[in-house]
């Protein structure tokens, strides 16, 4: 399942407008975010931006996005330039005070106390649901659900969290084999292995992380909106196979966990947790 050591291990990051060019639109595309919003966005946190090999590099990577032909008024190519644009304004004392990163830097509300409250209701009320009414989720609440999963946190910002929805009634059993009856609706979280290929980050640990972060905001998000849901991470050797033929997965997409959900019919027994002060071993 985490092959990534062995298909990728003699992979390295692209150092050449020739090697950058080599890579399909998918590697590049996660080549082009971990340098903008990992690599050069501390080096302008850290000394303003005054890396002129980074600032060449920069230049390099949006020169190739126009030269393949990618639109530019995607988000991470605008916030690209923009950023560019700030580290050579001649004008702003620091690159944050730029015009040009006005538009990214924003002075959000603070969160209520009735707000908080709620967040961490959901975080303690939260439980895993295993029996669900054959009821629809409608769309509108699934893409919400989906898009929570999207913003969870994600390494350098490599975006590779892809997602399989299935509807029960519409593919009957096919998420068979796992430890609980299947649900109404089911999400198989997967991550594309291209995103990884264009990049220095090929830590099995790291996207173990991506995957459960997202798969926990999800959960969130489903508790917050009354949809139940449990948290699936059985793999019997043959149901992940069988989805990956069903749905005709390419090699390159890794299916991860899965999240049975619906509108719950039983109420499961809040489980007991431990005060923080008796998992605290150290505090200094």
């Amino acid at each position: 399942m985490w092959d990534i050591h062995e298909r990728y291990q003699k992979t390295k990051k692209p150092s050449s407008k020739e090697e950058y060019l080599k890579l399909g639109d998918a590697e590049f595309k996660a080549s082009f975010r971990a340098f903008f919003y990992d690599t050069f966005l501390n080096e302008v946190f850290l000394n303003g931006g005054r890396d002129e090999s980074l600032s060449g590099e920069a230049a390099l990577l949006l020169s190739l996005w126009r030269e393949r032909g990618i639109s530019e008024t995607d988000h991470d190519c605008a916030f690209a330039k923009s950023l560019l644009a700030a580290v050579k304004d001649e004008h702003a004392d620091c690159p944050f005070e730029s015009d040009h990163l006005k538009p990214y830097i924003k002075e959000l509300p603070a969160v209520g106390p009735e707000e908080k409250e709620a967040v961490l209701r959901v975080i303690h009320e939260r439980r895993s649901v295993r029996a669900f009414h054959d009821k629809d989720i409608p769309d509108e609440l699934l893409a919400r659900i989906l898009a929570a999963g999207l913003h969870a946190a994600h390494s350098r910002n490599l975006q590779s969290i892809k997602f399989i929805l299935v509807n029960e009634k519409h593919e009957p059993w096919v998420f068979r084999g796992i430890d609980i009856p299947p649900g109404h609706h089911h999400i198989a979280v997967l991550q594309d292995d291209r995103c990884y290929q264009g990049s220095d980050e090929k830590s099995v640990m790291e996207r173990i992380f991506d995957a459960g972060a997202a798969t926990e905001c999800m959960l969130l998000a489903l508790h917050a909106y009354g949809v139940d849901g449990a948290w699936l991470t059985f793999n019997d050797g043959e149901q992940f196979p069988r989805l990956r033929e069903k749905f005709a997965l390419p090699d390159y997409m890794r299916i991860v966990d899965l999240i049975e959900l619906g509108w719950g019919c039983q109420t499961p027994f809040p489980p007991q947790r431990p005060e923080v002060a008796e998992r605290v071993i150290v505090r200094v």
